[in-house]
C-alpha cells in the first residue's frame, strides 16, 4: 500500500491515524521464502512535527512460518512490530546517505507500507528457531526426522585424527 504524506505535510501539527494492509504474500530472504500465517493490518499514526519533519508510528503482529533450525518443521513464529522513524523531508539525498539514513520506503513524498513492514521484519527476524527445547533434529545419514522415531543408520561417526586411538582400544580387547 502506497501513503501519500503531502497531504499530511501541509497542516501544522496534523495527526492522521491509518490502518493499511500488509499487502506483502510473503517474506523472501536471501534464498528462502516463508509463509505468513497472520497478517494483521498496520495500525500507523503520521504526526506532522513542521519544519518539513513527519513522525510515522505504528505497530502490527504478524507470525511467520519458519523451519525448525534442527528437524526443518515448519514453527508458527510471532513477531511483535513496533514502528517509530521520524522523517526529515529538508535534508538532502546526499546528507541522508552521509547520516546513513536509508528510507527506501520513503518515494518522494510516498510512503510504501510494504517496504516499511519488510525492513522491521528483517531487523526483527531471529537468528535460530527451534520447534522444542528436546527436539532431535534430523539424522545426518537418511535424514529422518528423529523427533518422529529412530532410523537403523549407523549414528558412530568418528573423529579420523582419532583412529589411532581407536586402533589402540580395539586391539586391548
Amino acid at each position: 500500500m502506497i501513503i501519500n504524506l503531502s497531504e499530511i505535510m501541509l497542516v501544522p501539527d496534523k495527526v492522521e491515524r491509518i490502518t493499511a494492509p500488509i499487502e506483502l504474500e510473503n517474506f523472501r530472504l536471501r534464498r528462502e521464502t516463508y509463509e505468513f500465517k497472520v497478517k494483521n493490518p498496520l495500525e500507523l499514526t503520521i504526526t506532522n512535527l513542521g519544519k518539513k519533519k513527519l513522525l510515522i508510528e505504528g505497530s502490527t503482529i504478524i507470525v511467520l512460518m519458519i523451519p525448525c533450525s534442527r528437524c526443518l518443521e515448519d514453527v508458527e513464529t510471532t513477531l511483535d512490530i513496533s514502528i517509530s522513524k521520524e522523517i526529515d523531508f529538508g535534508k538532502t539525498e546526499e546528507e541522508r546517505i552521509e547520516e546513513l539514513d536509508e528510507m527506501n520506503y520513503i518515494n518522494g513524498y510516498d510512503l510504501d507500507v510494504d517496504k516499511l513492514v519488510y525492513g522491521e521484519i528483517l531487523i526483527d527476524f531471529p537468528m535460530k528457531v527451534v520447534c522444542s527445547d528436546d527436539c532431535k533434529g534430523i539424522c545426518n545419514v537418511c535424514g529422518k526426522n528423529l523427533n518422529k522415531g529412530t532410523c537403523n543408520c549407523v549414528s558412530t561417526s568418528l573423529d579420523p585424527r582419532m583412529s589411532a586411538i581407536l586402533d589402540i582400544f580395539n586391539n586391548s580387547k
